[in-house]
């Protein structure tokens, strides 16, 4: 009942309107099925090959906490003010260096700083894609991509692939007959498959995007994790990808993801525009977090602190192949990634790795179905196994609890 009124008079009652309807976008994606099992996985016990996490026992916790302290002693007001867009100079610069010692000619005002690089590809879509514009992507292919390009309101579809990644002929043929704004690539050590594509094939996707007119969208966040083979140049790198490559990169998978520093290398006019969406979704990225990195970059041996990295994922990387024969049934198959974070497996006939989940987390030990990760026709029989999170000796006994998961379906 309403309270009284002075003078004892009661308010009427009045009939609510409900607010507006939320845009259709929100109410047409859907939420990530990958976050929600590791909601599930979080659990004490689990030892889990689902999520695409860093190992935290290798994160350099004493040289950031040293580039943290140096970014408040040498410039604290600077730190904790707010700041231009574009991302801190000297964090740029060395960007750009980096950049150039892989092949890829860049300066410090071709880098934009990202908070994180999915921010970088929301930028760029916000920058590029309309609604009922359609956008080309591997199949399978990573999944917060999709779901970027949906609240984008894009039609998302998707190209051939093989074991080694897009099938450029099949790539001119859907670019031909779809006359699409950008194709979305993830090249090196892909995300979900841990694929490479060779260098040939990234020569012809480059030269039919000049031809045929097209954006290039090159997400790197694992390049820098190779154990074995020889470096393949970024796609941007290639004649012909020069004025229509947007670059993403990541200290995530270096340094830490809690920094959630990325990047972007992209055309001048296209970054310009990435600059504009960026001011009007944080302003910038944290200024501390900014020179912090730029100071640990400046003082640390990151190349060091990587090859550290890169030894203890091999070993896991190797530890996860050298058991997947026992733990997986009769006729399975799976990859052997040259470097990255994952391998991708499908089981026999008659499987499915998405009916498997809910047993597998009974016995401790957990995984990506595959199917999610498709955006036609998926394949129920596949899965997503990271290897990152876990030491060699965990794993063998995550395998062993996969195993007796799908010995007892």
């Amino acid at each position: 009942m309403r309270p009284p009124v002075s003078g004892g008079a009661h308010v009427p009652a009045v009939a609510l309107t409900p607010p507006p309807a939320f845009a259709a976008r929100s109410t047409s994606v859907e939420g990530s099925p990958l976050r929600e099992i590791l909601a599930l996985t979080a659990r004490p016990g689990i030892i889990s090959f689902a999520g695409g996490l860093p190992a935290p026992e290798l994160f350099d916790t004493e040289g950031l906490r040293a580039a943290y302290d140096a970014a408040f002693t040498d410039s604290a007001r600077r730190a904790l003010q707010y700041s231009t867009t574009e991302g801190a100079p000297e964090l740029r610069e060395i960007v750009a260096a980096r950049a150039a010692a892989r092949g890829l000619p860049t300066g410090a005002d071709d880098v934009l700083v990202t908070s994180g690089s999915q921010q970088a590809l929301t930028l760029i879509t916000t920058a590029l894609v309309e609604p009922g514009d359609v956008v080309l992507v591997e199949n399978p292919t990573y999944l917060a991509a999709l779901q970027c390009f949906g609240l984008a309101g894009a039609r998302v579809v998707a190209v051939p692939c093989d074991e080694d990644g897009i099938l450029p002929d099949a790539l001119a043929e859907i670019v031909e007959r779809e006359r699409p704004k950008l194709l979305y690539t993830v090249p090196t050590f892909q995300n979900p498959t841990g694929r490479t594509l060779p260098a040939a094939r990234r020569a012809a996707v480059a030269d039919i995007a000049a031809r045929l007119g097209l954006w290039l969208v090159e997400d790197d966040p694992y390049g820098d994790l190779r154990y074995e083979g020889d470096h393949i140049p970024w796609l941007a790198a290639h004649p012909g990808a020069e004025d229509r490559t947007a670059l993403l990169g990541s200290f995530s998978k270096i340094m830490a993801p809690g920094l959630r520093l990325g990047w972007l290398r992209a055309p001048a006019a296209l970054r310009r525009a990435a600059v504009v969406a960026k001011q009007a979704a944080d302003l910038h990225t944290s200024t501390v977090d900014q020179l912090a990195a730029a100071h640990y970059l400046g003082a640390a041996d990151l190349d060091a602190h990587v090859d550290t990295v890169r030894a203890a994922y091999r070993a896991r990387r190797d530890a996860l192949l050298g058991g997947l024969g026992d733990a997986l049934p009769a006729g399975s198959s799976w990859n052997r990634p040259e470097g990255g974070m994952f391998v991708w497996a499908r089981l026999p006939e008659g499987h499915d790795a998405g009916a498997l989940l809910d047993s597998a987390i009974a016995h401790q030990v957990a995984f990506v179905p595959g199917a999610p990760f498709f955006t036609t026709l998926p394949d129920p029989r596949t899965l997503r196994l990271s290897f990152t999170t876990h030491t060699p000796e965990e794993i063998e006994e995550g395998l062993r609890r996969l195993g007796a998961t799908i010995r007892a379906a």
